[in-house]
Formats: C-alpha cells, sequence, structure tokens
C-alpha cells in the first residue's frame, strides 16, 4: 500500500474539495478536525506502540486557549488556533518526560492520571467558565482578509490544516526517525542496543502527537465557536482510541476512516439517544473480533495477499516448466 499512499492522498483530497456541494460543510469540519485528532493519537500507538489514555488533554486544553485568547484576548483567528497549538506542545513536553519513564499499562495510567489533573484544572479556573466553557468564540477574519464567518470558506481552510497535520505525519513515519520510532515498537532491547537513546525518540514523537493533537483541538474550538469540558474528559481519550482502532491502528489512512465512522454514527444516529454508545461497542467489537487489523488494515492484507497471488501466478505462467 506505501508506493499507493499519496495517489490515494490525493485523490481523497480531490474527493474532499467537492464534498461540500453534497454535505454539510460543518459536519465535514467535524470529521476533519477528529481525522487529525486520530491521526495525532497513532502516531503514538500504531508507530511507537504507546497507548495514552490521555490525549484529551491536548486536544481539549489547546481548544480552551484558542477560544480564550481569540474571544477575550482579541487575537486574530490564525493566532489563536497557533497559540493552543503551541500550549499543548509545551503540555505535551511536560506530560511526556513523566509519562515515558513508565511502560505498557503503567504508561497508560499515568497519562490518564495526568489528563484528570487537566480536566479538574479547567472545571475550576476562573478562564474556562466551568461547565458552561467559553461560547460564542467569534470567527475573525482569518489572515486579515479571508471570510470565515461563511462555512464553505472556513471549510476549506480547515481541509488545508487538515492535510498539512496528514503531511507532518506522513513525513515523519516515512523518514528516518521514524523507522527508529518502528524498532522502538518492535523491540526496544535491541533498540537500546544499537545506541539508540529510546526515551529522547519516544519524548519527540510524543509532543509532536500532542501538538497536532492540539492543532485539531485548537481548530475545532473554532469551528463550532465553542470549548468545553466535553473535549478533555477521558470519554474523549478513549474516543480516538476507538477512532484508531476501527479504522487500522499503524495505518495511514485508518484512523480518518475510523474518525469518518464514528462522527457519521454520532451524527446520524443522535435519535437513539445513549444506545449510540452501546451501537459504537458493538461495532468496536465486532471489528476486535472479525477485523483485527482495523477496516483499512484489513483492506490493505487483503490487497497484499492477492498482489502476490498475481505475481506467483506470472511466475509459475513464465517458468520453462510452463511450456511443457
Amino acid at each position: 500500500m506505501k508506493n499507493y499512499d499519496m495517489p490515494i492522498f490525493a485523490a481523497l483530497i480531490a474527493l474532499l474539495i467537492v464534498a461540500p456541494l453534497a454535505i454539510y460543510p460543518v459536519f465535514l469540519m467535524k470529521v476533519l478536525c477528529f481525522g487529525l485528532f486520530a491521526l495525532a493519537f497513532n502516531l503514538l500507538i500504531g508507530y511507537v506502540g504507546l497507548l495514552s489514555f490521555g490525549h484529551a488533554m491536548f486536544f481539549g486544553f489547546s481548544a480552551y486557549i484558542s477560544a480564550y485568547t481569540v474571544k477575550v484576548w482579541g487575537w486574530p483567528t490564525e493566532i489563536g488556533i497557533l497559540a493552543g497549538t503551541a500550549v499543548a506542545a509545551i503540555l505535551g513536553l511536560i506530560a511526556g518526560a513523566i509519562a515515558i519513564r513508565r511502560q505498557g499499562i503503567y504508561f497508560a495510567m499515568v497519562t490518564l492520571a495526568l489528563a484528570q489533573m487537566v480536566f479538574f484544572f479547567c472545571l475550576q479556573a476562573p478562564f474556562t467558565g466551568g461547565e458552561d466553557g467559553i461560547q460564542a468564540v467569534p470567527r475573525r477574519p482569518l489572515l486579515g482578509f479571508i471570510d470565515i464567518t461563511r462555512d464553505i470558506n472556513f471549510y476549506y481552510v480547515v481541509l488545508a490544516i487538515f492535510a498539512a497535520g496528514f503531511l507532518i505525519i506522513y513525513r515523519t513515519i516515512h523518514s528516518p526517525f521514524g523507522q527508529v520510532l518502528k524498532a522502538i515498537r518492535e523491540n526496544e532491547p535491541r533498540a537500546i542496543s544499537l545506541g539508540y537513546h529510546v526515551d529522547r525518540y519516544k519524548l519527540l514523537a510524543f509532543v509532536l502527537s500532542a501538538t497536532l493533537a492540539g492543532l485539531a483541538g485548537g481548530t475545532k474550538a473554532i469551528v463550532f465557536q465553542l470549548a468545553s469540558l466535553t473535549d478533555v474528559t477521558w470519554q474523549m481519550s478513549g474516543e480516538v482510541v476507538l477512532m484508531t482502532l476501527v479504522g487500522g491502528m499503524g495505518t495511514v489512512f485508518g484512523p480518518m476512516v475510523g474518525a469518518a465512522v464514528i462522527i457519521t454514527m454520532q451524527n446520524y444516529l443522535a435519535g437513539f439517544g445513549e444506545w449510540v454508545l452501546v451501537i459504537q461497542g458493538f461495532i468496536f467489537v465486532v471489528t476486535v473480533l472479525l477485523f483485527r487489523r482495523g477496516v483499512v488494515g484489513e483492506i490493505a492484507a487483503l490487497a497484499s495477499r492477492l498482489g502476490r497471488g498475481r505475481e506467483s501466478s506470472a511466475r509459475m505462467a513464465g517458468s520453462p516448466a510452463a511450456g511443457h
């Protein structure tokens, strides 16, 4: 699949460019924001093997910072989003420095504990608005001239942000740095024996993942003109895990597909109320049992098997024995 990644990405972007002609732009923006969030999370779990149960702290806290700086301080929209992203990076550096000293379930529990601390801070801090959150965040002209009060205009801005985030992640996982991350995931003691400073690589990956999660959160706050406790709860961390596993952990496009599936369910099955969570749980169980690699992972595996089968048939047809 790797050789076809960029053509598939180009086709996806082309499809997304025309998508607002048939689909509500705000819904598409939500899918793109959560798609970027899931991609950021997948960088950590899929390519380093670190399961974080606290990624909502970067997503949600960045949303608060972006919303506050734009609404209260009157900062331009793009600066507000960048401010949220930068704070998420700093928070990622602090949380990562603490968490990467542990492995496995202990790493997951440390990230969950840190995320709960951030949640209670957001609940009590005066600037966050408590349970009401920060509402009616203005959409000021982007770069001073792009009118993002129109959803269709803002959609293409969000699409550009998503594409940039995707390309950063794609370049990272296909760089020498990304190869080291995969080596750490496969066999950490061997990576250490080869002389790599494993903790340093883990920390860099953690900070990059947190930064991109923050970019997604800050963008979402402007899209919905709202930053709330929902974005920073542990349930949000669980939701991004679900998106990644449904789409395909460790795949390039899997998290995007998983995010689209989950957000579509939440949007179009809202009439079922709390039963949406039951349906999500059912899909998760089915995915784990029948599609262990996730939707995209299984499709990639099937395509790989078919490709090997054709190559084998071609070799047999071209062998001298085939002519007799």
